[in-house]
């Protein structure tokens, strides 16, 4: 499965936005300082076979691309969504990181919230990018689309986590995607209309969190 790890962005962005100009899965040149992920300890984990339901967004994401070709032929309440993406990508290529960031955000935070039952009938479900543009989903969806979103638009693999964690306010579990920027942590959070830096967030306590290439355990705040 790892194998796809630097395909998934590339062959996404030749969909999505179609301009061989703008090239992504550009791998930082310097490794990347990771700050702790809401103030919590880790421990890094190596095999990605037990995440299932990440794995298989990676292969789904791989193989949908021929379809962003074709954008309104996806629409969600009316609007061309797969189009409207295309176009924010374009928009944003060649932007300053953290109006990438933002535009990113503020993009995927429009769309509705739906609960995994009611959309494909499971209780946990993981949807690609397509999948959530055509028809929404619930906090993970948010998150894997702006991951794959910031990787076509250039960002590392490294620079990028998905944060699977528990909401000691709402005492239920939530992801989100953190984004490694000079020395701090910003978070793509669907519950928060604007990108906040983690250190303002205090009732988030991380379980584990994840990109193309490993995961880690967090323990400890």
């Amino acid at each position: 499965m790892l194998r796809i790890r630097l395909k998934v962005a590339s062959l996404l962005l030749a969909y999505a936005i179609g301009t061989p100009g703008i090239v992504a899965a550009n791998e930082a040149t310097l490794p990347v300082v990771f700050p702790r992920v809401f103030g919590a300890g880790e421990a890094p984990g190596a095999s990605l076979t037990a995440f299932k339901r990440w794995t298989a967004v990676l292969e789904r994401a791989l193989h949908e691309g021929p379809a962003y070709d074709a954008p309104c032929t996806l629409r969600l309440g009316g609007r061309c969504t797969v189009g409207e993406w295309r176009q924010m990508l374009l928009r944003l290529a060649g932007k300053p990181r953290r109006e990438q960031v933002d535009g990113v955000n503020a993009f995927f935070n429009r769309f509705p919230y739906v609960v995994d039952p009611a959309n494909w009938e499971a209780s946990d479900y993981w949807a690609s990018p397509l999948q959530f543009l055509g028809r929404s989903g619930d906090c993970e969806d948010y998150a894997i689309a702006k991951f794959v979103s910031l990787r076509q638009l250039g960002f590392a693999n490294a620079e990028l986590r998905i944060v699977v964690l528990d909401d000691a306010n709402l005492g239920v579990a939530h992801a989100v995607l953190v984004v490694a920027d000079a020395g701090r942590l910003l978070v793509l959070d669907n519950q928060i209309p604007q990108v906040v830096d983690s250190t303002r967030i205090l009732h988030y306590k991380p379980i584990y969190s994840i990109n193309e290439e490993r995961w880690w355990l967090h323990r400890g705040k």
